[in-house]
């Protein structure tokens, strides 16, 4: 393929997503993330798009948010590491509040062999997914359905989850930075995000490499409300997205880092040891292997998993003042 032709490509993938990681890009154009990197430059030299920590966006600053058709297709390797992780989480006989979006899906197409388990959810997908489990009960808001990514929200939904208590939430986003936290580009997904978060003991945000960084519209859950967060490893020299992180970690959110398999362009590459956890990522209620402040100092910038099964964790502390 000539260069011509995958930057076309690349920016009609851009515009039919809104935002695409560099890893998802090199993939559909069958070439390295070096050569997409150096595509997308071009492209953001010429006003086409914008770059983003590890991805590539429609210029104007704010991202829009995609339908559930695009995301579904986005860095689903990430997004089932990240599920596999975040499911260790959960304990049987436990309540728990699970938000809409793809990622929160695939955590609950795991949460389905936790016996015991309640899910209170506004998300139709994830009530899908947990509609034939043994021993697991779900809970549905009311509201007003959101056709883009099968959600229930309104004050319908809103006003369902008062009085409502529960150890934690799992969420999603479209964006999450250190400043703002976690945001969403629809103002009533917002507030619905904000009133499953009033009903839990502490928030799980679930965010891929790409959503790091990235700024939207609307704030669904503040930094300081953020408990913990189960994303994957950014994509070598992503330094942005390692920078992102490491401020996460310094706000006092601790991080569980999810290995995914390499791509075909990373096959050839060597294998960075990975540091031991404090922990087993199989204990229930921490994979990040016990609180982000603990000793153990932060672990190598890069972090790289050779396979896809067992994810391994990493944990990453705040720097030392």
């Amino acid at each position: 393929m000539f260069a011509a032709e995958r930057r076309q490509l690349i920016l009609e993938m851009v515009r039919a997503n809104g935002a695409v990681s560099l890893r998802e890009l090199a993939r559909v154009v069958q070439t390295s993330e070096v050569t997409v990197r150096r595509d997308v430059r071009a492209l953001e030299a010429e006003g086409l798009l914008d770059r983003r920590h590890g991805g590539a966006v429609l210029p104007g600053g704010f991202t829009r948010e995609s339908g559930f058709p695009q995301k579904s297709h986005l860095a689903t390797a990430e997004k089932t590491a990240i599920a596999d992780l975040a499911a260790g989480l959960v304990s049987e006989g436990e309540a728990v509040v699970v938000g809409a979006g793809t990622t929160t899906q695939e955590l609950a197409r795991r949460l389905a062999r936790v016996p015991g388990l309640t899910v209170v959810t506004n998300s139709l997908l994830v009530a899908q997914a947990l509609a034939h489990a043994n021993r697991v009960e779900v809970v549905m808001t009311g509201g007003t359905l959101r056709g883009s990514n099968y959600a229930l929200v309104g004050s319908g939904a809103e006003q369902s989850l008062q009085g409502l208590r529960v150890s934690r939430a799992f969420l999603s986003g479209s964006g999450l930075t250190a400043e703002r936290g976690l945001s969403t580009s629809n103002m009533l997904s917002a507030s619905v995000d904000r009133a499953l978060v009033q009903a839990a003991g502490e928030v799980v945000v679930l965010a891929d490499h790409t959503k790091l960084g990235t700024d939207t519209m609307f704030q669904t859950v503040p930094t300081d409300v953020i408990t913990r967060l189960v994303t994957d490893e950014p994509p070598p020299h992503d330094d942005r997205a390692e920078t992102e992180l490491q401020a996460l970690a310094d706000r006092g959110i601790q991080i569980a880092v999810a290995g995914t398999a390499p791509s075909p362009q990373e096959r050839g590459r060597p294998e960075v040891p990975m540091p031991t956890p404090r922990r087993a990522a199989s204990q229930a209620g921490n994979p990040a292997g016990g609180p982000a402040g603990q000793s153990g100092g932060t672990p190598p910038t890069h972090l790289r998993s050779a396979s896809a099964a067992p994810p391994r964790v990493a944990d990453l502390a705040p720097r030392r003042r």
